[in-house]
């Protein structure tokens, strides 16, 4: 299994790539292609969704453009600071707890 630096809930920024500077949370982690699909918070959302194209299928007759959430790299995102403080927190807890149990 593959060890990510962020996780999914983490908060973080776009460092490189066509969202740079974008602050998002990620929804998912995908192992298999080493992205994570984000959900970019701002002013300007709809211009953010990322475009699919689709086949017609049963499901969707007419096929055609569907907005989606976007997927970066991993190596392309950053956490935030605050992202960063809250893991060594929790860190910071687990590590006091293991220790009182002994």
């Amino acid at each position: 299994m593959k060890k990510y630096h962020v996780a999914k809930g983490d908060s973080v920024k776009v460092i490189t790539g066509n969202f740079k500077g974008s602050e998002a949370v990620i929804k998912a982690v995908l192992p298999a292609k080493d992205r994570v699909v984000l959900e970019i918070s701002g002013e300007d959302v709809s211009s953010r969704l990322g475009k699919r194209t689709l086949k017609k299928t049963k499901a969707n007759p007419n096929g055609g453009l569907v907005e989606r959430s976007v997927s970066v790299h991993v190596s392309n995102v950053a956490l935030t600071e605050a992202a960063k403080k809250a893991k060594a927190e929790a860190k910071a807890a687990r590590v006091a707890k293991t220790n009182g149990d002994k």
